[in-house]
């Protein structure tokens, strides 16, 4: 019975094998030679200078969001086109009417002013 499961126990410690072999490989070979400012904290290249918890502006929220939306939308249209001689006019139509909500919303956010950062 247990050699049914031998060519897995196998594929997994090579899997774990090859997972682990480069990293100690680097941690033994590599050089390693800690100073000040690679151990400091750092955001953006450029040193730490107030609290992790403070609050940040909603615009950085509303460009995430927005990207969120429209990263979303692509990933609906490439299946779309993929099928769209399959689902006719209808799917066409569909597609059409899901665009100009997102569009809607894109010019609702551009002329509340909320893209606008100054």
């Amino acid at each position: 019975m247990l050699e049914n499961y031998l060519p897995i126990l196998v594929f997994l410690g090579l899997g774990v094998g090859f997972g682990v072999a480069p990293v100690l490989a680097g941690r033994l070979l590599g050089p390693n030679r800690p100073d000040s400012e690679k151990l400091s904290p750092y955001e953006c290249g450029f040193e730490a200078f107030e609290d992790s918890r403070m609050k940040f502006d909603v615009r950085f929220y509303l460009v995430a969001i927005l990207f969120i939306i429209f990263d979303l939308e692509i990933a609906f249209l490439f299946p779309w086109a993929v099928v769209l001689e399959t689902i006719g006019w209808f799917g066409f139509i569909a597609m059409f009417v899901f665009l100009a909500i997102l569009v809607v919303g894109f010019a609702y956010e551009w002329k509340k002013g909320a893209l606008e950062w100054e």
